[in-house]
């Protein structure tokens, strides 16, 4: 092959052009390398216009038809459909139930067998039925102690024995009591504890019949040392069974004086079972039994030093007949007139008063005076408790007068009487009912 020197402005025989002037000439094998070069080239600009022009209504139109211009199922209400508000609130003849319970079912026809197990739960709606009694939740017995106005002290009265001032005796701004055995007992310190102990036992029930026993202690004692843990009078209560509530005020603390303070005053007895209502319905966990404890019969013991509170709660307490038994533990040391008299004018209530040589004098003499009034007195503590009972029971030597509350002529004395009361059907309903029998 001859080489052309080629000159400026031209090129060579393989080249696409030549100098200005020289007439064209495209060799084939040239001519099929710009063939392929455009065949790449020229469908990669159709596409870059396109892309470069906004797409109308029509074409969005056009791009959600079927090829035969028919709906394809795909359209946009098919796949986003309005809510159907009447898939979940009931028509004028369904209730909301009746609702639910379509849809559920249409739910478990229409979903896939994988999904049939998982169910809905329906919501719960208000209820216009009438609601149920209330019931206490179940608890253990329940003992505390409690403050009241209407406790034994503090008291600034007189002692209507002498009608003379309580506290008689002066130190500056300090003042206490002279008992009869001359001491001074200050009142910051031995009459000044107005709390009360009171014990709900686990069975206890409101609905049944059912009784306060109200315990007076004895000398040279407090609530919690003696009343609680060494007389164990709140599990007498409990271990007899019977359906009884406890009341236990605080009177002399730790000391020997049997002072009544409030429960000298007539109606004092009255109003501290009132008073205790509300707190035993709190124990009890149904404020609205109040009112019924408010109104239950009542059972006084009293124990050695507790014999002053006992007999001046019969005579002037205020609560009548409500007062339907008296426990009297080796307790007989005076106040005779007032126990003969409310046993005679309660012959639908029992009495028992056990003795040890202590205070045999004095519950001889008791005997002697009730059988004056033709009353008929007993010494039989194995025959049956009934109303109008009157028992006296002397224990052997050997017991003393310190255990008497738990060991007299037998032991836990209090829960032996409240379960022969308990098992004497007559007395029972006197007890509960508030209803008066006639005299034997």
């Amino acid at each position: 092959m001859v080489g052309v020197t080629p000159k400026s402005g031209t090129f060579d025989r393989e080249g696409l052009a030549a100098s200005p002037g020289a007439s064209r000439h495209v060799p084939p094998r040239a001519a099929w390398r710009w063939a392929a070069i455009l065949s790449v080239f020229v469908p990669l600009s159709f596409i870059l216009v396109q892309c470069g022009q906004a797409p109308s209504a029509g074409t969005l139109a056009a791009n959600v038809q079927g090829s035969s211009g028919g709906s394809s199922g795909d359209n946009f209400d098919e796949r986003f459909p309005k809510p159907q508000f009447k898939d979940r609130f009931p028509t004028a003849s369904e209730s909301l139930e009746q609702r639910q319970a379509n849809v559920q079912q249409a739910s478990v026809n229409d979903d896939p067998p994988a999904r049939r197990s998982v169910q809905t739960v329906p919501y719960r709606v208000a209820s216009l039925a009438p609601t149920v009694p209330y019931q206490r939740p179940p608890h253990e017995d329940t003992t505390t102690l409690v403050s009241l106005k209407t406790s034994a002290f503090p008291y600034y009265g007189n002692n209507p024995r002498t009608d003379a001032p309580f506290l008689n005796v002066s130190d500056g701004e300090r003042r206490g009591h002279r008992s009869y055995s001359g001491r001074v007992l200050w009142q910051d310190t031995t009459f000044n504890d107005n709390r009360t102990l009171m014990h709900v036992p686990e069975n206890f029930d409101i609905h049944k019949p059912g009784v306060i026993v109200v315990f007076f202690h004895g000398n040279g004692a407090t609530l919690e040392r003696d009343v609680r843990d060494r007389q164990l009078v709140p599990r007498q209560i409990t271990e007899s069974g019977v359906n009884a509530v406890l009341l236990a005020p605080q009177l002399a603390v730790d000391a020997a004086d049997s002072s009544a303070g409030k429960f000298w005053q007539p109606g004092g007895l009255k109003r501290f079972v009132a008073e205790s209502a509300d707190h035993l319905a709190e124990m009890y966990g149904d404020p609205s039994s109040a009112k019924t404890f408010a109104n239950m019969p009542v059972i006084i013991v009293g124990y050695s030093g507790g014999f002053v509170p006992t007999a001046w709660s019969l005579e002037v307490g205020g609560l009548g007949n409500r007062v339907r038994g008296v426990i009297l533990l080796d307790a007989l040391y005076g106040e005779l007139d007032k126990f003969a008299s409310w046993v005679e004018k309660n012959r639908t209530g029992f009495f028992v008063s056990s003795y040890t040589h202590y205070t045999a004098p004095r519950d001889h003499e008791l005997m002697r005076m009730l059988r004056e009034k033709g009353i008929a007195v007993s010494d039989d503590m194995d025959g049956p408790l009934r109303p109008g009972s009157v028992l006296f029971v002397q224990t052997p030597e050997g017991v003393r007068h310190r255990d008497y509350v738990t060991r007299a002529w037998t032991h836990n004395p209090i829960k032996e009487v409240l379960v022969k009361m308990a098992s004497t059907p007559s007395l029972t309903r006197v007890a509960a009912s508030g209803d008066a029998l006639p005299s034997r």
